[in-house]
């Protein structure tokens, strides 16, 4: 059985399983937040899940290869950064050790870049949090899959990343969302603040999740003061966010429409990831032309 995104947001136990997966997140963004700062606003997510996928062969791409020219106008043609933004990413992945020189290029005229241990660590346990979900939901085999094939991750990762830029759901999710995804560090505030519920009263147009610390906020997601408190206001503005009472002292809300929106946004990525890994876990051994075809996301049966 593969999920669609309609039917996981009907799945009464698709909320409990993603507040567990943003704890999961939270968890490798408390280990190094220097990683959180990359994938903590959707542009940068957005051309992080672009380089990995160069490097290992994005679908629509003849080869595979990650060089700074390529990845520049991959960005541009996907609308994804300017030049100069998606340049000075690369320059600050290199610099943070997150990419790395190729050695032995096969090229000399280029330098091609790759991941590094780390970063494929990283990327790994992204998208396993994500199968260990569905496994959870449906009692499938994702995970036991993988386990005897560790490759097929790599063989996931380009067509998600395709299928995740070529998605005006997760692209454009809603108003709220995309205040928080588009802004520095505001994806993890985010799922940080989802990660607070623990009921939800469907009857009630807000979640309670307790009080929160702007300063533990500021501190652990690498995040100013002032550009925290602009992104409460701003959320403020549209309804989303708010206290109970004195602000920094009482309880924290979200509107049930915001929480509604990541529902929906995690609903349409869980459904990318698992036909995906339904169709690469599921693929022949790659002798069959149509299956590696397939594996690569060049037919969907």
């Amino acid at each position: 059985m593969v999920f669609t995104a309609n039917a996981l947001v009907r799945n009464e136990h698709f909320l409990s399983a993603i507040l567990q997966s943003a704890h999961e997140l939270m968890a490798i963004y408390s280990e190094n937040p220097r990683i959180a700062s990359i994938m903590a606003a959707q542009q940068r997510w957005l051309m992080a899940h672009a380089g990995f996928s160069l490097s290992l062969g994005y679908p629509d791409e003849p080869t595979p290869g990650l060089y700074s020219s390529r990845f520049i106008d991959f960005a541009v043609k996907h609308g994804i950064a300017s030049r100069n933004t998606a340049a000075a990413f690369l320059k600050e992945m290199l610099a943070y050790k997150f990419i790395q020189p190729v050695q032995r290029s096969p090229d000399r005229r280029i330098t091609l870049l790759e991941p590094t241990p780390f970063t494929r660590d990283y990327m790994m346990r992204w998208i396993h949090t994500h199968l260990i979900v569905l496994d959870t939901l449906d009692g499938g085999n994702r995970m036991a899959t993988i386990a005897l094939d560790p490759e097929a991750t790599w063989r996931m990762h380009p067509i998600i990343a395709k299928r995740i830029v070529d998605s005006d759901a997760l692209r454009n999710p809603g108003v709220t969302y995309n205040l928080f995804n588009w802004a520095t560090s505001g994806s993890i505030v985010m799922d940080y603040l989802i990660s607070r519920i623990t009921s939800i009263d469907f009857a009630a147009d807000k979640v309670l999740i307790g009080r929160v610390s702007m300063k533990m906020m500021q501190d652990q997601f690498m995040i100013s003061r002032t550009h925290l408190k602009r992104l409460f206001k701003r959320a403020a503005e549209f309804g989303s966010v708010g206290w109970v009472g004195a602000p920094g002292k009482s309880s924290f809300w979200l509107s049930h429409t915001f929480v509604s929106e990541y529902w929906r946004y995690q609903a349409e990525k869980y459904a990318i990831i698992d036909s995906v890994s339904h169709i690469v876990l599921n693929a022949a051994d790659g002798s069959d032309e149509r299956s590696g075809a397939t594996a690569l996301g060049l037919v969907i049966d």
